[in-house]
């Protein structure tokens, strides 16, 4: 009798990995890193490589246009990223961003921003004004 489909080793979406790293210390590095991996696991994605921006010059540097150049790949999924924050400075983020969505790539992100008013009571739901659902948020998030 064969296995059943979820206990073969199957490949998940490809996806690529972009990490920002001025001045960081390398065991903050590593931890970056596996926390991709890490994520990647949970969500069987396949963590294809990793691009590092050790630059903090501007937009145009030598990681985020090789990480362009693999998005033209077929069969690309998306990008994978701690935090907005990894795609630089808000400005160049959110024309990164766009330039990521724009390669037909999605841009995953292992830690969602925050919102801008953050008004979270230490127990029950959260009511959100505009989309008459209700998001039940944990008091230690």
């Amino acid at each position: 009798m064969e296995p059943i489909t979820e206990h073969r080793l199957v490949s998940g979406p490809v996806v690529y990995g972009f990490l920002r790293l001025v001045r960081v210390p390398r065991a903050r590095q590593e931890a970056l890193a596996a926390s991709l991996a890490e994520y990647c696991r949970r969500h069987e994605l396949q963590l294809s490589s990793l691009f590092t921006d050790r630059d903090a010059a501007g937009p145009a540097s030598a990681a985020f246009t090789g990480l362009l150049d693999v998005l033209a790949l077929p069969n690309v999924y998306g990008v994978v990223a701690p935090a907005m924050s990894h795609l630089g400075p808000k400005a160049i983020a959110t024309e990164r961003e766009r330039q990521i969505e724009s390669a037909g790539a999605r841009l995953l992100l292992v830690r969602r921003p925050r919102p801008m008013h953050s008004t979270v009571p230490r127990s029950g739901p959260v009511r959100c004004p505009h989309s008459g659902t209700t998001r039940v948020v944990d008091a230690e998030s």
